[in-house]
């Protein structure tokens, strides 16, 4: 399928045109992340257009791309002004055993010292130490997409009078169209379609130990077949607890007709027993993902048989 050309409309919002796409299984897919405090400006590709020297940008670019760790600039609200240090946090999102851990870093020639390859089979940086409180990253950055600019900023503004410690501003989770968009770590729970009052809901009953199915987007450590088929068993089970099930297999079946591309039965064992959801993965029509897109593009859903 090709992409579609379209006529710059900057009126559009991409978080109104999607109101109708399902967000299960709409998780970007990361199990380790690097968070590094930058003040800012945040350009579109905000790693890359970042006021780190060239190679510094370019070798950590080059590193987690390699290694598959999620890098992501993060903020305290409101822009602030630069400082001789600056905060870093590795998070691995494994549901076995999630976990985080810190540093303050003095300059960012040390970024590139740092063994991704080792964070994104779980083991913690040298010279990092345990973080053991939650964080709350909001997509804020409007040169990436309006939307997360335009609902994350009251967002992580609400969020921020409750829990200051916890709370930063990030330049992308992936899924603007999704906005207000957030993630929880070290669980990785992508949360979408928030406004202040429901990301407080969300922030509060994640602290108790609960998930909010209906605005869950999906655990980031998962694929998206399977991120689908955990919010299926929850619902299932009638269950909301963010430690009910524990993945067992994922594994493709034969898909029974054109309309999917891919079936895969996903087992989870829980307290009484297991439970095996069959997800299948469906083909969207062509839709704009993003407020500044001038093409539309094909997407994905997951229907649970």
């Amino acid at each position: 399928m090709t992409a579609e050309p379209l006529s710059d409309d900057r009126a559009f919002r991409c978080s109104v045109g999607a109101l109708d796409e399902p967000m299960a299984g709409s998780a970007a897919v990361a199990a380790a992340y690097l968070l590094v405090e930058h003040p800012g400006p945040w350009g579109r590709k905000a790693l890359a257009e970042s006021r780190f020297a060239e190679h510094v940008r370019r070798g950590l670019g080059e590193a987690s791309d390699a290694a598959g760790v999620r890098v992501q600039l993060i903020r305290r609200p409101g822009r602030t002004d630069p400082s001789e240090s600056f905060r870093v946090f590795a998070s691995y999102a494994d549901p076995a055993g999630p976990w985080t851990a810190t540093a303050l870093l003095h300059d960012p020639e040390r970024l590139l010292d740092l063994d991704l390859a080792a964070l994104a089979l779980g083991q913690v940086p040298t010279g990092f130490t345990p973080y053991d409180g939650p964080l709350h990253l909001v997509c804020t950055n409007g040169r990436r997409d309006l939307c997360c600019a335009e609902q994350g900023r009251p967002i992580v503004t609400a969020l921020a009078e409750a829990y200051a410690h916890a709370t930063w501003e990030t330049t992308h989770v992936g899924g603007h169209r999704f906005a207000g968009a957030m993630v929880l770590l070290p669980h990785g729970l992508s949360y979408g379609r928030l406004e202040p009052g429901s990301a407080l809901d969300v922030v509060a009953r994640s602290n108790d130990g609960d998930l909010v199915p209906s605005l869950l987007r999906g655990r980031s450590a998962y694929p998206g077949a399977v991120q689908a088929a955990e919010l299926a068993a929850l619902d299932r089970l009638g269950t909301t607890r963010i430690d009910a099930l524990t993945l067992v297999s994922a594994i493709d079946q034969p898909v029974p007709d054109a309309d999917a591309r891919r079936v895969v039965d996903v087992t989870f064992a829980h307290a009484a027993g297991e439970t095996t959801v069959r997800v299948a993965e469906v083909p969207t029509p062509a839709a704009r993902q993003s407020c500044a897109d001038l093409t539309t593009k094909p997407g994905i859903r997951y229907q649970v048989l």
